[in-house]
């Protein structure tokens, strides 16, 4: 899908200063100070319109969140629908995902959400997949010891290569869903699950969403 651009972004995303943080490399090692408190920092990659991350601020207030898009216009129209009801616990970053180690330091992230990531599946892409080596890295720069990432995809082809990614980078699975939502149903778990734009769109059609849970060790 074509993304529509948006005219004057630049000058426009300026004005979302209170929910965007400009230069977030320069908040590295002050977040909670940011934030006003000690709560853990919770960081979605790709947070597209924003629903998923949006909702989770709501429904956890002592958790930080962030959500990380690397696409200005996408970022922009999500600050807007957030501006006048910006929840405390909510901030936003736009940066390439590469770079959360220039504005993170080790421990300041507590979980990582990776949500209908694109799954980029030419093979001469393998690097710029969220779940490869070379972002594992990045996030074992800045999440706890024992950190978290939880990983949703419609996409079976990335689904398989996170399993061995996350196996091969020595991480410890703690859930593993073919179908999440069906499974849950038919499990009968009492479990809210905050999902995203294209999560609702994809269970609308019967489409499985795939589903991992890991833990650095």
């Amino acid at each position: 899908m074509r993304l529509r651009k948006v005219k004057n972004i630049e000058e426009k995303i300026k004005q979302c200063a209170d929910v965007i943080v400009f230069n977030p490399e320069q908040q590295k090692g002050k977040w909670n100070e940011l934030f006003n408190n000690n709560n853990p920092i919770y960081l979605e990659i790709g947070m597209g319109k924003g629903k998923f991350i949006y909702e989770n601020a709501i429904s956890y207030p002592n958790i930080n969140f962030i959500g990380c898009e690397i696409v200005d216009s996408v970022i922009y129209k999500a600050a807007t629908k957030f501006q006048k009801n910006k929840p405390d616990n909510l901030l936003l970053i736009n940066i390439d995902a590469r770079c959360l180690k220039d504005c993170f330091e080790k421990g300041e992230i507590a979980k990582i959400f990776l949500n209908f990531s694109d799954p980029w599946p030419k093979s001469r892409h393998e690097k710029r997949r969220l779940t490869s080596t070379d972002f594992i890295n990045v996030y074992r720069e800045v999440i706890v010891d024992k950190g978290i990432i939880e990983f949703k995809t419609d996409n079976q082809h990335l689904f398989e290569y996170s399993v061995v990614s996350f196996n091969q980078n020595n991480l410890d699975f703690l859930e593993l869903h073919l179908s999440l939502h069906e499974e849950l149903k038919e499990g009968e778990e009492d479990r809210h699950i905050i999902t995203t734009e294209y999560e609702e769109k994809f269970k609308g059609l019967g489409q499985p969403i795939y589903f991992i849970k890991v833990r650095f060790k």
